[in-house]
């Protein structure tokens, strides 16, 4: 199984990070942003560099749309996880149309709200994945992990 583990960097990226001992054990690659915290923590990993920023950028979501043409048609993942942020939407749209698996993680931070990104990705991940039992009232069909960290 192949992997494409999608994120921020910054928080988002620690959250998926810690995960380590689950997702190691798979040939996998990143996609994040070109920022010290990702250069350093994932030292080692194959690492594929998106635009930033993401929110409300149209000029970056078409970027890492063709980005995500490129390195979807080019690695052909199984699996596709992301806790977002904007930068994951392009991944997952395109990944689901290739037949990949789609896992998003809500972030541990969002409890009375839901994010932009949960939102946009939450009608076709095939798991979508709640930190807190409060944010079934935004993802009705999402199920209860618990705190990753």
């Amino acid at each position: 199984m192949k992997i494409c583990l999608i994120c921020s960097s910054g928080g988002h990226l620690f959250q998926l990070y810690v995960l380590k001992d689950w997702w190691g054990q798979f040939e996998r690659f990143w996609v994040t942003f070109k920022k010290e915290d990702a250069v350093s923590l994932l030292k080692g990993e194959k690492i594929y560099w998106a635009y930033f920023p993401t929110n409300r950028n149209f000029k970056n979501l078409f970027k890492n749309t063709i980005l995500a043409m490129k390195i979807l048609f080019k690695e052909r993942p199984n699996l596709i996880i992301s806790n977002g942020a904007g930068v994951a939407i392009p991944f997952f749209y395109i990944g689901k149309m290739l037949g990949a698996k789609l896992i998003y993680i809500e972030v541990y931070d969002r409890i009375d709200s839901p994010t932009i990104t949960g939102k946009v990705v939450y009608p076709i991940a095939d798991i979508f994945l709640l930190q807190w039992e409060e944010q079934k009232n935004f993802y009705p069909k999402g199920l209860f992990l618990g705190q990753i960290l």
